[in-house]
């Protein structure tokens, strides 16, 4: 089966064709960054992580953009409330993403421009609306620059509206020059105390919409091929973008991909409501490969409704995937990666991303190696343990690569060297019949959450989270 997407503009699944044969550009709308992430915004990054790893194992070169909007409304009102400069919020919480990020084992992408570096590009994108009779300066002298969406007919196409239902935008102050209250902010006119850039229409700056253009374009050129988001992108700032650019004479994005919401107990998750559930406490509950693969398990375009049971079962779930691989490599010493994935899992992943079939396969295989591992079956145990680690690689769960393996921020390393010496005081006290004090380390051990196996090749131990 050849690789489709749904796609948002189509509203149907097409097949992926690439504008250049063996590349693939991909842009994501990344971290507005008024505050640290929650895992609604981490599950986007894992989702286009997993498109960006199976597009570079199909054999395409990828270039894989995302931004930061690093000047915002929020962003200001965060800053006055604080009293910091603007540009301190931004900072610190671009490092709390990347970090985030990182810890959840995405890939940094090719390029991750920030908004505040690129307006010589708004500006060049500006002027061209203005000359084609698409944007226009507002008539009062305060600095705006509006799209003017009835000059664009197409507009409403991407979120499947007619023009006439379009709600009246709400990115500006009333009564700053706007002909049509639909029309939308390119540029904003400098208010006392807050930042701005100079331009050929007056001191302002950036409108939300008016960045991913610049910034796609720049780096993935006029015509790319995927552009990504959450589904509460699509209106208005991805049905704007879309319009902005189009107008302007780019052919823009090919496909357009949206990844489901998180919600908690039915509702979006968002600081607003208080129900915001942030990196750095999620993985004292599980470990970051858990919580990646309870982010990533269900299908990209799906609502996850969060709850600490379903998290739970997740974690098990890579738990068993996880034993049966450390097993092998104990009875087998290296379990390498095959060449390949098995012909379903590629099927799976070929249909709009179908993470969760191709886990069924996955978790197939965990089945048919532990049975191989019990009946002494060496060979075909490791070959199914090399096929699993080809598709987990896919997936960014490998256990046995070297992200994974040296665990959470280099630290596991020290953590075993310390569990080590704990079980070789357990092993003496064994040995010596002691084994009130073997208990007792072994019993110290879990309440520290390390879960001590004796197996026939020696204790093993692994972290466990509650």
């Amino acid at each position: 089966m050849s690789l489709r997407f749904y796609d948002t503009s189509a509203r149907q699944v097409r097949e992926f064709v690439p504008l250049r044969e063996g590349t693939a550009s991909l842009y994501l709308c990344g971290a507005t960054v008024q505050a640290p992430p929650h895992i609604g915004h981490i599950r986007s990054g894992v989702n286009f992580d997993i498109l960006r790893r199976w597009l570079t194992h199909l054999g395409y070169e990828v270039t894989f953009c995302r931004n930061v909007t690093d000047i915002d409304d929020k962003i200001i009102r965060v800053a006055a409330e604080e009293g910091v400069p603007w540009w301190q919020v931004s900072e610190r919480n671009q490092r709390a993403f990347t970090q985030a990020y990182e810890t959840l084992g995405c890939l940094p992408p090719t390029v991750e421009p920030r908004a505040t570096g690129h307006v010589p590009e708004m500006i060049d994108l500006m002027r061209r609306l203005t000359d084609a009779g698409h944007a226009y300066a507002a008539g009062d002298g305060s600095g705006d620059v509006y799209f003017d969406v009835r000059s664009y007919p197409p507009y409403g196409g991407l979120s499947n509206q007619r023009l006439d239902q379009v709600m009246e935008s709400e990115d500006t102050d009333p009564g700053r020059g706007k002909r049509d209250p639909r029309d939308f902010a390119l540029w904003k006119g400098a208010k006392p105390g807050e930042p701005s850039w100079d331009t050929p229409w007056g001191r302002g700056r950036p409108g939300w919409h008016l960045e991913c253009s610049a910034m796609a374009t720049k780096y993935l050129g006029p015509s790319f091929d995927i552009h990504g988001g959450g589904l509460d992108l699509v209106f208005p700032h991805h049905e704007n973008e879309l319009a902005q650019s189009r107008a302007a004479g780019d052919g823009f994005a090919q496909y357009w991909l949206h990844n489901g919401l998180l919600a908690v107990g039915g509702e979006k998750m968002s600081k607003s409501l208080g129900n915001s559930l942030l990196i750095p406490q999620m993985v004292r509950k599980v470990r970051p490969v858990e919580l990646r693969y309870y982010l990533g398990q269900v299908h990209y375009r799906s609502v996850i409704d969060y709850s600490d049971a379903a998290l739970r079962e997740a974690a098990t779930a890579y738990q068993r995937i996880e034993g049966f691989l450390t097993r092998t490599a104990e009875v087998l010493g290296e379990v390498l990666p095959a060449a390949d994935v098995p012909a379903e899992f590629a099927s799976a992943l070929n249909d709009d991303l179908g993470v969760s079939q191709a886990l069924a396969v996955v978790h197939g295989h965990v089945r048919e190696g532990n049975t191989a591992l019990a009946a002494g079956g060496k060979e075909q145990a490791a070959e199914i343990a090399g096929e699993l680690r080809t598709m987990l690689g896919v997936l960014g769960l490998d256990p046995l690569s070297e992200q994974w393996a040296t665990g959470e921020h280099g630290l596991r390393e020290v953590v075993d060297a310390l569990v080590a010496v704990a079980l070789e005081q357990r092993q003496a006290a064994r040995g010596r019949k002691d084994y009130a004090a073997a208990d007792a380390i072994r019993d110290q051990l879990a309440e520290a959450g390390i879960v001590v196996e004796d197996t026939p090749q020696g204790p093993r131990w692994d972290l466990r989270r509650g």
